[in-house]
């Protein structure tokens, strides 16, 4: 089983201070892997490293807004500096606004774009140069299934993350031949504080999920961090351009006819 081991691997997971990016930092730290953890807000970040380091994980922290390049280049070089590498980054942070496409402004939709798209393009080149001259690293970008679907009001996330596959594929293709790997996850729907609120019985967006899914449940964000180890690991080394869907099988039906 040393193909999914990561000790002695350090893993930036931006993002990874709650739900579905805290479940795969932990996964990866489970298995062996030092974390670097990114956020935007300072609450958030000393209450997810209080969380790591209870388990026994070794982590740190870092105060940053992915889509600032200056920013984000002064970081991943103190991140370079005070782990002496950076084995796995995991581009996760993300953000959508829930609005009709004929109402979002402009201004709204390229915000979408430049935490969801740009960051993680941001993110990559900065990393990815450190990885080129060492001939080595793992690239995760946080797909969803509107890089293959649409949805109401989500048109900015969809357009976002449809374009974070095929950032995946290019920043595959491009650098495969300096050994690194650059897939994706695009998760389905997951149990996490987000959706809580419309989890109940009765409610028309749950009972949606329950049937629509074949597993009929909705995903434990623990049900994220063995596909995340996989694609971090030695596991997955000829797997390249790839994105997987952990999503329950939704993707892979038309759906139940409404008579059954």
């Amino acid at each position: 089983m040393n193909l999914f081991d990561l000790s002695g691997k350090v893993a930036v997971v931006t993002g990874g201070t709650h739900g579905l990016g805290m479940a795969m930092a932990e996964g990866l730290a489970a298995a062996g892997a030092e974390l670097a953890i990114t956020s935007t807000t300072p609450s958030k970040l000393e209450e997810a490293l209080n969380y790591y380091h209870s388990k026994g994980y070794k982590a740190t922290g870092y105060l940053f807004d992915v889509t600032d390049e200056l920013e984000a280049a002064q970081k991943v070089a103190l991140m370079e500096a005070a782990h002496g590498k950076i084995d796995i980054l995991v581009n996760n942070a993300g953000i959508i606004k829930r609005i009709p496409a004929i109402d979002m402004e402009v201004e709204d939709f390229r915000k979408v774009i430049d935490v969801d798209l740009t960051g993680p393009f941001i993110m990559s080149k900065l990393v990815g140069k450190y990885m080129i001259k060492r001939k080595s690293g793992k690239i995760i970008n946080i797909c969803s299934m509107m890089s293959e679907l649409g949805r109401d009001n989500v048109v900015a996330y969809a357009s976002a993350k449809g374009g974070l596959k095929m950032l995946t594929k290019n920043l595959a293709t491009e650098w495969a031949k300096h050994n690194i790997q650059v897939n994706g996850i695009g998760p389905g729907y997951f149990a996490t504080s987000q959706t809580e609120p419309i989890r109940v019985d009765g409610h028309p967006f749950n009972d949606f999920i329950i049937s629509r899914t074949p597993e009929g449940r909705w995903g434990n964000p623990e049900d994220l961090a063995g596909t995340a180890i996989f694609l971090a690991s030695d596991a997955s080394r000829f797997i390249n351009g790839q994105i997987i869907y952990v999503d329950g099988g939704i993707l892979a039906t038309i759906g139940k006819p409404a008579n059954e």
